[in-house]
């Protein structure tokens, strides 16, 4: 791009990688093993290519926002939906549609995951103190004490937030390693049961959500503040979920085997380690809850014009998404179908499909404006007429330093260009011509 958009004030490489980490990694430490077991052996290698596959499709999102702020300045500053706007210019308010329905499905989805999965936490660590509070009531407490952390801005207000999910889970990666190694020492022989589609098809839905954080990664691209920087801090972040995964899942997978609970932490040892990793995990889901939430708030609040400076109106808009959220939660507490079924749907359309799809319709329309600049005729940077075709675009050509075939008072000997170039034939004017296109 011509244009390099940079801002003084946002995130930074290295913090955006860190919000990355903090998004993806988490839910998936804690199910993958159970994944892979449902798979069989070819879901680890099946990991590191949806990984491979995912952190590409983060650079073609970064690229095709950088296109979009390039070609329409007033997408520089701040924007709330960045990806449901790269879906608008690319196919029209269909593309808008079906990436903002997806992106609220999937992210609302995975809110109420992490949430489900943090109070199940909770609920362990205080067993043998408050016997008498069940899962759902706290669900309702865990809410009530989120909510007034949601209605903080965008993720530039609340980076802490994401250094403190990426620690957590860094940490309990190792100890989850340090307890299943020790429990192999006395498991019995290790057993792997069979597979079938459905439990490959519901194993996928898991590996594909457990490395998919795009319906998120606009914003933080919107928020960096230099936007080309987006392809360091997705591939620093996937290197590093990636040696949180890989080491968990597979040792999950060859000592435990088809004993594998969808929590991975339900299967080791009671001890102090399992004791801290349960409070290490429950911290990350908290986190990770607040950075998944955000994205869905912000859509809302540009839908019904909530302003952008801190209002009762936010508080109101993002309080209503976190009840729902709730009632979502004690209606279907069973997280492992709900990770699931977002996964090998709208998740697999966002990190996968659209990606390719929207970069592929910008990218065309850019190289036509190039084009068209290098061989003399002017781009109108306006919108087509036609929504569902945005490439369509109006062109001016420029009257002069364009070759003259011939003055209509000249014979064919003494034709000249309009600069007084040496004389030419049609059939050389028109050779030189077409040589030069």
């Amino acid at each position: 791009m011509s244009n390099e958009q940079t801002s003084h004030h946002g995130l930074t490489i290295w913090t955006t990688a860190v919000f990355i980490i903090g998004e993806i990694a988490g839910g998936g430490v804690l199910a993958l093993p159970k994944a892979v077991e449902d798979t069989g052996w070819i879901g680890i290698p099946l990991l590191v290519v949806f990984t491979l596959t995912s952190s590409y499709t983060g650079t073609i999102i970064a690229k095709s926002w950088v296109i979009i702020q390039d070609r329409f300045p007033e997408y520089r500053d701040h924007v709330p939906d960045p990806y449901p706007v790269i879906g608008e210019k690319a196919y029209g308010k269909h593309g808008r549609h079906l990436v903002t329905f997806s992106i609220n499905f999937t992210l609302f989805g995975a809110s109420t995951v992490y949430l489900i999965l943090a109070s199940e936490n909770i609920e362990d660590l205080m067993s043998d103190v408050t016997k008498d509070i069940s899962f759902c009531y706290w669900l309702l407490i865990l809410g009530a004490i989120l909510t007034p952390i949601t209605c903080l801005g965008t993720p530039a207000d609340f980076w802490p937030i994401g250094v403190g999910a990426t620690m957590s889970t860094g940490i309990a990666c190792i100890l989850i390693l340090i307890q299943v190694l020790h429990d192999n020492k006395s498991a019995p022989p290790v057993k792997h049961s069979s597979t079938d589609f459905m439990k490959f098809s519901a194993a996928f839905g898991t590996l594909v959500f457990s490395v998919s954080g795009h319906p998120a990664f606009p914003t933080f691209i919107a928020d960096m503040k230099k936007k080309t920087d987006f392809k360091w801090a997705i591939l620093i972040g996937y290197i590093i979920v990636m040696l949180m995964y890989l080491p968990t899942t597979t040792s999950g997978y060859f000592v435990y085997g088809r004993n594998l609970n969808p929590n991975i932490v339900k299967n080791m040892t009671s001890g102090p380690i399992t004791y801290i990793i349960d409070i290490l995990m429950t911290l990350h889901l908290i986190f990770g809850y607040l950075i998944l939430i955000n994205p869905v708030c912000q859509g809302l609040e540009a839908k019904v014009g909530v302003p952008k400076a801190f209002t009762w109106k936010r508080c109101i808009a993002r309080s209503t998404i976190v009840m729902v959220v709730i009632f979502v939660a004690e209606s279907v507490p069973h997280f492992g179908a709900i990770l699931s079924l977002i996964g090998g749907s709208t998740t697999t359309l966002l990190s996968y499909i659209l990606p390719c799809v929207f970069y592929l319709k910008l990218a065309k329309g850019s190289n036509n404006q190039t084009s068209h600049k290098k061989y003399g005729i002017s781009y109108q940077n306006a919108e087509s007429t036609d929504e569902s075709d945005l490439s369509e675009q109006n062109y001016t050509e420029r009257p002069k330093k364009t070759p003259l075939i011939k003055d209509l008072n000249t014979t064919k000997h003494d034709t000249k260009d309009v600069n007084g170039a040496p004389p030419h034939s049609y059939e050389e004017q028109d050779r030189e011509l077409i040589e030069e296109m």
